[in-house]
């Protein structure tokens, strides 16, 4: 078997979309923190969560991740906290009003139980809207100050995929590194099925000699029909091609691991050739004799083969 491809260091190579980052940032009074999970996804799929106050900083996010992520299906998650003590304005009237009405329906039907205050805070305008300033509100917060906490938010969101994309290259070497494994793993069995296919001719011409004389004993032969029963035999017979298609897509498949970049959609391309190939190889097989049993075998081998590196190439970006 020949060696897998050793990856040396700083070689470009695929990216996994399997990763976590995060990254802190601060603006004035605030604490910014962005967290970001990805994993395999045909598409680019993202999903933010904003803390409430803050749904204007969306697009800021979104845009970020388009810029750096073509596939996977991404989370990202930003909280912000303020510095400053929390505060909550009150509407005394409204909230007296609400008292006032209490007590009158209780001396009404008899009920001596007062209001509790968390309710009653929970009751329309005794909080106004914008009257919390809490961790993760932003309360009022003027538009000078909302651009710039929209700059850090950005800065905080970029930290955060370049630590990504780290993850998602280490974890992408080690991926690479298995394809290798299985693409010459399968080199090493096309080899194997190339030299007992120059061994298994013998039985081809051994069918070929059967035919013939089957023909023979029935009827004088046309010279035409023979010539044509011959090459339909050598035709069905003859695996050279895909053998030949084979190491070819094996090769380009090794170059798209180690050129980098979006791959994935195209490795998964050239591996339904590659199963074609495999299953046109193993529908030509039968009935060899020994050789022939040795080839299906190494013809599943390399089918079973390309499944793992299907597996592996549904991760890659």
């Amino acid at each position: 078997m020949k060696p897998a491809v050793q990856l040396a260091a700083g070689v470009s190579v695929v990216r996994s979309m399997t990763g976590y980052a995060e990254a802190h940032g601060q603006y004035e009074d605030w604490s910014i923190r962005v967290s970001i999970r990805s994993v395999n996804h045909r598409f680019l799929d993202m999903r933010a969560r904003i803390p409430e106050g803050f749904e204007a900083l969306e697009s800021v996010v979104r845009q970020a991740v388009r810029d750096h992520l073509r596939r996977g299906h991404v989370e990202v998650t930003l909280r912000i906290e303020s510095a400053r003590a929390a505060t909550i304005e009150v509407n005394r009237e409204v909230a007296t009003a609400y008292l006032r009405a209490m007590e009158q329906l209780g001396r009404e039907f008899g009920m001596a139980a007062g209001p509790e205050l968390i309710p009653l805070l929970r009751l329309p305008g005794v909080v106004p809207a914008g009257g919390a300033v809490s961790g993760t509100s932003n309360g009022s917060l003027e538009e000078e100050a909302l651009d710039g906490l929209s700059k850090a938010v950005s800065a905080c969101t970029e930290s955060a995929l370049r630590r990504l994309d780290g993850m998602r290259e280490v974890e992408g070497r080690s991926l690479a590194q298995d394809m290798f494994s299985l693409l010459a793993a399968i080199r090493e069995k096309v080899d194997r099925l190339g030299q007992l296919t120059e061994r298994s001719r013998p039985a081809y011409a051994q069918r070929l000699k059967i035919r013939v004389e089957e023909m023979l004993g029935a009827a004088t032969v046309d010279p035409s029909r023979l010539a044509q029963e011959a090459a339909l035999l050598a035709e069905r017979a003859d695996v050279s091609e895909e053998l030949v298609r084979l190491r070819s897509h094996v090769e380009q498949f090794q170059k798209l691991a180690q050129g980098g970049g979006e791959v994935g959609k195209k490795m998964d391309f050239l591996l339904q050739e590659m199963q074609r190939e495999a299953n046109t190889f193993l529908s030509k097989t039968p009935g060899l004799g020994e050789e022939g049993l040795a080839m299906t075998d190494l013809g599943l081998q390399i089918k079973s083969d390309i499944e793992k590196l299907r597996e592996q190439v549904q991760n890659v970006e």
